[in-house]
C-alpha cells in the first residue's frame, strides 16, 4: 500500500468512549501511517441505525476493526495485512 490508510471513527459528540478512542488513535500516529476521519452518526439516519449502539466504531476500507474501545491487536493485525 502506498500512502496512509484512511481510518474512520463513527462516533457521537457526547460519547466519552468515542473521545477515548480518538485520543488513543492520535497517540498511535507515529506507529502507523493513517489519516483519521471522525463521523458523527447522529448527523445521518442510516449511520445512526447501523452504528448507533456500537459507537465508537473504527472502520477502514469497509472493514470494522473494533468498537467500544480501541483494540490495539486488531489494529496491528489490520496494518499487518495492508502494509
Amino acid at each position: 500500500m502506498s500512502g496512509a490508510a484512511r481510518l474512520t471513527v463513527y462516533s457521537r459528540e457526547y460519547c466519552h468512549l468515542c473521545h477515548d478512542m480518538i485520543a488513543a488513535l492520535d497517540a498511535l500516529r507515529s506507529a502507523y501511517p493513517f489519516s483519521l476521519q471522525v463521523v458523527d452518526v447522529d448527523d445521518d439516519e442510516a449511520l445512526e441505525q447501523r452504528y448507533g449502539h456500537l459507537v465508537p466504531v473504527l472502520v477502514a476500507n469497509g472493514e470494522e476493526i473494533c468498537h467500544y474501545h480501541l483494540d490495539p491487536a486488531a489494529l496491528a493485525a489490520y496494518f499487518g495485512r495492508i502494509l
